[in-house]
């Protein structure tokens, strides 16, 4: 694990996977596991914040950058970092709202008033393509929702046809073909077999998690 100061108030910490085995978790541990992101951060901050500056700060936010040999952790103190950084708490809050949930009886309604839907599974070799694809694709209408299975990444797209009208379900299908290969592996053995990461909206998270 590398360390280096930005500026006062900025750290980047370098964590390669060695690095995440070494406390046994894993990079999708993290994205699905809401307290073990906050374990997970706070660990990190201990070790890195010999002085406890951050620490003591009372606002400390954190950017999350994925790179081929693990990640790279951007923890910044007092105003935020930029923008698009999240503070923990927002991340945390988010976690609990997207991870692990399921539909409201507002988004069974809405689902049930469409009579024309469309899916397709898309199969992913590296989860960086998805986070590629993620700033390619913004679905119209439709949901998305991310897998594991078999050492592989599964997005399972619903496109709800009907409420889709500047674009077609092949044109937006297409946009995920240039990062991931039809599978005949179908939503079912997934949703039976597979790990489910991101529930629903998976291209939104990705946009939100992976600036």
């Amino acid at each position: 694990m590398e360390i280096e100061h930005i500026n006062e108030d900025t750290i980047r910490v370098t964590i390669e996977n060695t690095d995440l085995e070494e406390r046994g978790v894993t990079f999708l541990d993290l994205l699905g596991n809401q307290k073990q992101i906050e374990k997970f951060f706070y660990s990190i901050l201990e070790e890195v914040d010999i002085d406890e500056e951050f620490q003591e700060s009372e606002a400390v936010t954190f950017q999350v950058m994925p790179n081929n040999n693990g990640l790279e952790l951007f923890i910044s103190k007092g105003a935020n970092f930029k923008e698009e950084t999240h503070s923990l708490n927002a991340l945390k809050n988010k976690l609990n709202q997207n991870h692990d949930q399921q539909l409201t009886d507002d988004d069974e309604d809405y689902q049930n008033e469409i009579s024309q839907t469309k899916d397709s599974v898309v199969t992913f070799d590296s989860f960086e393509k998805l986070i590629t694809l993620s700033k390619y694709l913004y679905l119209e209408s439709g949901i998305s929702t991310l897998y594991s299975y078999k050492d592989a990444y599964y997005l399972h797209i619903v496109f709800f046809v009907e409420e889709m009208a500047q674009n077609t379900s092949d044109e937006e299908l297409a946009v995920a073909l240039e990062f991931g290969e039809k599978t005949k592996t179908t939503p079912e053995v997934l949703s039976e077999y597979a790990r489910t990461i991101m529930k629903n909206t998976a291209l939104e998270q990705l946009r939100y998690y992976f600036k």
